[in-house]
């Protein structure tokens, strides 16, 4: 009878045994991630089951395979996973957890998912459905995620988002996440949204603690307070803490209209301060002109940006361009007081200004100019040159029609002197000059018409006449006149009318009354080597070409002179001569 007994206990042990039997494994099929080469130096220990409500064994289910339900919670070096059903491969160590799947690493990383692999001997698992992985600095949402736990490192490919504890909010395709040091290397274009930007990024890497994101690809970073205010970049970083941008390779910095480029680039997004080195151009496309140098810096706060370093400025017209130089160039907007919907945009230029126009050109010390308004002022010596007219004074303003392209007035303020070639056909030391207190200089189709000089006005004209049978014209002397306004009509060749207002004072000199001293004023100054005759002139301090050489013809008052002293000589009075005696 005992034996009996024992002979039906040891079958039954049997039969319990076989239903919980490790079964072949042979319908487990591992994902490629699993079979990658590991870096792990030592051989992993088995997963250890520490709860389930129940398990057991199904021979027509997961290929005889361990079934754990209810409170499932797995442990693994540290690493606990729970579920409501695992299925454990005892022989391979590797896992499959299906719902409200958790797992937490030893360092406290958590990643929730709908489903999961886990391996044992590689420490790698794939989440799927649903997936958050969340640790101190974000939260990762996708759909699949690939856990590596010896370089400690999570991967997806099926698009994600990343939300930064700092409020960010990062999208992208694809992107692998490094816990230790929490850096996100986002692959293909990425987009991080912040209150006050958005970064879109072929490639950035991000260092959640540091805040620091490098990029190596085409990038932009867009103000939302203004959307055309932004960066661009294709190698570069940005430090989200202190708003600070460095860009290094084909960069731009979009500011009020304003495009700042050069070959390293810096902008602080919360001061708004960008500065450029190395191949610098401020472009402005609404003024139609740019700024080139070796250095700018832009205010954002200001609307303002100042370029140095060997500086030039390049003004775009339909059919002439005028070009400047200076040492230091600065250009701002200020809002319009007729009209707060819109701003003036102004030029200024420091030291050792030079301009050069095709029918203009000009130098100075310094200069200011309203682009809006047409407006521009040279100063401190200035000196403009037109065609054969040259005009001079302690300050000299040019008033032009912005729309229309052309220059419509010249005012010269203090000590203003005009002098134009009486012939500019010939080689003649002959020139008109007008000089006053201040002049009115008046254009016409870009060319100078008329002039007004008040203020102790003087002026020294060459005196022509037409002869109406042959239609020559023959020169017949020279004007001095001194009064308290005058007002000259130019032709391109000659003087053509003046008129002498306010205590008139006029006497014309045939050539034979006066000297070729007195046909000038003391100050006179034809300037020729000063003045720029192509663009590129205006990079030097004085282009230095050689003095024009007129012919001083002298003639008529040299004759005319010895025939006076002639009869001088003849008409005085003869001493008698003494005889001795």
């Amino acid at each position: 009878m005992k034996k009996s007994f024992f002979v039906v206990l040891f079958f039954i042990i049997i039969k319990i045994f076989g239903q919980i039997a490790p079964a072949q494994n042979t319908g487990l099929v591992k994902d490629d991630f699993f079979k990658k080469p590991t870096s792990q130096t030592e051989p992993s220990k088995k997963v250890i089951n520490k709860h389930s409500d129940t398990f057991g064994v199904s021979k027509d289910k997961y290929d005889g395979n361990k079934v754990f339900s209810g409170s499932v919670v797995f442990e693994h070096q540290g690493s606990v996973l729970s579920a409501d059903e695992v299925i454990w491969y005892e022989k391979e160590n590797f896992l499959k957890a299906i719902g409200n799947v958790v797992l937490t690493t030893a360092d406290g990383n958590r990643i929730t998912a709908a489903e999961m692999e886990y391996d044992g001997n590689t420490q790698r698992g794939i989440a799927r459905k649903n997936v958050v992985l969340t640790d101190p600095k974000q939260t990762i949402k996708t759909e699949t995620l690939y856990y590596d736990k010896i370089p400690n490192t999570a991967y997806f490919n099926t698009g994600g988002t990343i939300y930064s504890n700092d409020g960010s909010v990062m999208y992208t395709k694809s992107a692998t996440y490094y816990l230790n040091s929490k850096m996100i290397d986002f692959i293909g274009r990425s987009n991080i949204e912040t209150d006050k930007y958005t970064i879109v990024s072929d490639n950035i890497k991000t260092n959640q603690n540091t805040g620091v994101s490098d990029f190596t690809g085409p990038t932009t970073i867009r103000s939302k307070e203004n959307y055309a205010n932004y960066v661009y970049t294709e190698l570069g970083t940005h430090n989200s803490k202190t708003g600070e941008s460095f860009l290094n390779k084909n960069s731009r910095i979009h500011n009020n209209g304003k495009i700042l480029t050069g070959d390293k680039l810096y902008f602080n997004r919360n001061t708004g301060f960008g500065k450029g080195t190395g191949n610098v151009t401020l472009d402005d496309p609404q003024q139609k002109r740019f700024i080139k140098g070796g250095y700018g810096e832009i205010y954002e706060k200001k609307d303002s940006a100042m370029v140095t370093d060997k500086p030039y400025a390049v003004k775009i017209l339909s059919k002439d361009s005028a070009y400047f130089s200076a040492e230091k160039f600065i250009t701002f907007q200020r809002p319009d007081s007729a009209n707060a919907l819109k701003k003036k945009s102004y030029l200024r230029a420091y030291r050792k200004v030079r301009i050069f126009k095709t029918n203009m050109q000009g130098r100075g010390d310094s200069l200011s100019f309203n682009e809006t308004d047409g407006e521009m002022h040279l100063m401190r010596k200035p000196i403009l040159w037109m065609g054969v007219k040259q005009v001079t004074g302690d300050e000299i303003r040019v008033y032009s029609n912005p729309e229309k392209e052309i220059t419509d007035s010249i005012r010269v303020l203090g000590n203003a002197f005009a002098i134009s070639k009486a012939d500019s056909l010939n080689l003649k030391d002959e020139f008109n000059q007008i000089k006053s207190k201040n002049m009115i200089v008046y254009l016409n189709n870009n060319a100078i018409d008329s002039a007004k000089a008040v203020g102790n006005a003087q002026a020294i004209t060459y005196a022509d006449d037409e002869d109406k049978k042959t239609k020559q014209i023959k020169r017949i002397g020279v004007m001095l006149s001194t009064c308290g306004e005058i007002t000259a009509e130019f032709l391109e060749r000659r003087l053509e009318i003046v008129s002498c207002n306010i205590g008139a004072n006029n006497d014309t000199y045939p050539m034979s009354q006066i000297s070729k001293e007195e046909r000038f004023f003391k100050d006179f100054n034809w300037n020729t080597k000063d003045r720029p005759q192509k663009w590129s002139d205006i990079f030097l301090e004085t282009p230095n070409y050689p003095e024009i050489v007129y012919e001083s013809d002298n003639t008529l008052f040299n004759l005319a002179e010895a025939e006076r002293k002639k009869q001088e000589e003849k008409n005085k009075p003869k001493t008698p001569i003494r005889v001795k005696k």
